[in-house]
C-alpha cells in the first residue's frame, strides 16, 4: 500500500498516533474556545473544516486514489450532514459552557456505540463492557456532583438532573450520540478504500462541503476567516494532524483500541480549562474524567 509521502516520518506505534491524535483534537478546542469563542458556531465549524481541509489537499493529491465506488459515495452522502451537525452542536458547547462540563461527555459515545453497534454490526456488549457503562456513568455522576450540592439536600439522583442544567452537557450528549453513528458508518465507508487516503479525502470533502453549506447560506462567514488568521492556521493545523494521526492510527490496531485511547483527549482538554480558563475542581474533574476513559477502555477491550 503506497502512503502519502507525509507519512514517511520516523517510526510510531499506534499508541503513540493516537495520543498525539488525541492532544491535537485538544489542543484545537481549546485554541477555538479563548480564540474565536465570539464566533458564530458555523463560523467554528467553517474554521475547523474549511482550513484543516485545504491544509490536506496537497496530502490527498500527492497520493494514487483507489477505485470509489457508488457504495462508497453513498455512505460518504449519508456522513457528511450527520458529520457537519455533530460538529456545529460541538462548538456550540465548548464555546457556551466550561470544557470540563463539556468535554467529558464525548465518553458517551461508546455508551451510544452499544445500541447503533448492534443495529448497524450485530454487536453485542459483553458482562466488562456493562461495567464500563456503570464507569462512564460514575464519572458522570462524580463531574456534577458539585453542581448538585447547591442545595442542603441531594440525593444520588441530583447530579444528572445538573446535568439537565448545563446546556453545554446537554449539547455535548447530543453530539456523543451523532458520533457514535458516524463512528460505525465510517467504518464501513472505510473498508472500502485504505485509511491512509480515507482521512485527508474525507476532511477535504467536509471542508468544501462546509464552505459551500455555511458561505452560502451566511456570505459574512467568510470574513471570519479573514480575521485572527494565526488562531485559525493553528486550529487548522490541529484539525490536520489530528485526522492524519488518527487514521494512520488505525491501520496498525483495531479501531475500538484506538478510539478508546484516544478519548485521553478529554483529560488534556480539561487540563487546559483549568490553566487557560481557570476553571475550578480540576483533581474532581480528573478523577471523574479517569473513571470515564477507564470505562471506556472496558467498553472497547
Amino acid at each position: 500500500m503506497t502512503r502519502p509521502l507525509f507519512l514517511y516520518t520516523a517510526p510510531m506505534n499506534w499508541f503513540g498516533l493516537t495520543l498525539v491524535s488525541a492532544f491535537a483534537l485538544a489542543t484545537a478546542d481549546a485554541l477555538s474556545k479563548r480564540y474565536l469563542s465570539h464566533y458564530r458556531p458555523g463560523e467554528l465549524v467553517l474554521v475547523r473544516f474549511g482550513v484543516a481541509g485545504v491544509m490536506l489537499l496537497p496530502i490527498l493529491l500527492a497520493q494514487p486514489w483507489p477505485a470509489l465506488t457508488p457504495t462508497f459515495w453513498g455512505w460518504m452522502v449519508v456522513l457528511m450532514p450527520l458529520e457537519i451537525g455533530a460538529m456545529w452542536l460541538y462548538m456550540t458547547a465548548i464555546r457556551e459552557s466550561p470544557l470540563s462540563l463539556t468535554l467529558p461527555y464525548l465518553a458517551f459515545t461508546p455508551v451510544f456505540n452499544i445500541a447503533t453497534g448492534y443495529l448497524f454490526l450485530g454487536e453485542q456488549v459483553s458482562l466488562v463492557g456493562l461495567a464500563g457503562i456503570l464507569l462512564v456513568v460514575a464519572g458522570a455522576w462524580l463531574l456534577n456532583l458539585k453542581a448538585a450540592q447547591a442545595g442542603d439536600r441531594m440525593n444520588v439522583l441530583a447530579p444528572f438532573r445538573a446535568i439537565a442544567r448545563e446546556r453545554g452537557s446537554r449539547v455535548m450528549l447530543a453530539t456523543a450520540a451523532i458520533y457514535s453513528l458516524t463512528s460505525v458508518i465510517s467504518k464501513v465507508a472505510l473498508l472500502q478504500v485504505t485509511p491512509a487516503f480515507f482521512g485527508p479525502f474525507y476532511f477535504v470533502a467536509l471542508g468544501i462541503i462546509t464552505m459551500l453549506v455555511f458561505g452560502s447560506r451566511k456570505p459574512s462567514s467568510w470574513q471570519a476567516l479573514g480575521r485572527h488568521p494565526w488562531a485559525h492556521l493553528s486550529i487548522g493545523a490541529c484539525m490536520a494532524l489530528m485526522v492524519v494521526t488518527h487514521f494512520y492510527a488505525i491501520e496498525h490496531i483495531e479501531v475500538a483500541y484506538m478510539v478508546a485511547v484516544k478519548r485521553t483527549s478529554l483529560l488534556f482538554g480539561m487540563l487546559y480549562g483549568a490553566w487557560l480558563f481557570h476553571e475550578q475542581g480540576l483533581s474532581r474533574n480528573l478523577l471523574a474524567g479517569g473513571l470515564m476513559i477507564v470505562g471506556v477502555l472496558l467498553i472497547a477491550g
